[in-house]
């Protein structure tokens, strides 16, 4: 019985010991954010994904041709997408209706940029959504199609199956 108690704390020891010279992955947050590279976009031509990080949506707006298969996939998921409808002139888009996204439902699962034949919604890198009020998480087709600002200033190094940050 000692000899397990003494090999068990000697092997936490040396653990210990052989990971207290590699290099951290942890952020000071919110002085230092991750730098995400791409979202995820789908190619619906080519039939494939191309992997990113799945954030907050983009909707190209003068692509959108209100054919709710963005809000047809979510329906039984989380049902986070709302057709509603937008004021204006929109040549592609007759029955003037855009997909409105509830942040609070949203599972980030890629299916309505999947969806999409029009290549009109996509997922940017942009993580930080959170919000003091429920209303606040509900984005209109118009904050939709404004594009986030890059706010990583860290940028991810991937070496020899270790990740760490500069």
């Amino acid at each position: 019985m000692n000899y397990k108690l003494i090999s068990g704390i000697l092997g936490a020891f040396a653990v210990g010991f052989r990971n207290i010279f590699k290099r951290r992955m942890t952020l000071r947050y919110p002085e230092e954010r991750l730098d995400i590279e791409s979202g995820y976009t789908f190619d619906a031509k080519s039939n494939t994904g191309s992997a990113g990080f799945k954030g907050r949506h983009i909707l190209y707006t003068d692509k959108c041709t209100g054919c709710s298969l963005c809000a047809i996939a979510c329906e039984n998921i989380a049902d986070c997408i709302d057709m509603v409808q937008v004021e204006g002139n929109w040549p592609i888009n007759p029955k003037n209706i855009m997909p409105q996204i509830d942040y609070g439902r949203c599972v980030f699962c890629g299916f309505c940029v999947d969806a999409c034949p029009f290549d009109c919604l996509f997922m940017t890198p942009e993580y930080e959504l959170s919000a003091t009020d429920k209303r606040k998480l509900v984005h209109t087709p118009f904050q939709l199609a404004v594009f986030p600002e890059k706010k990583g200033n860290v940028k991810l190094i991937s070496d020899d199956g270790v990740a760490y940050h500069d």
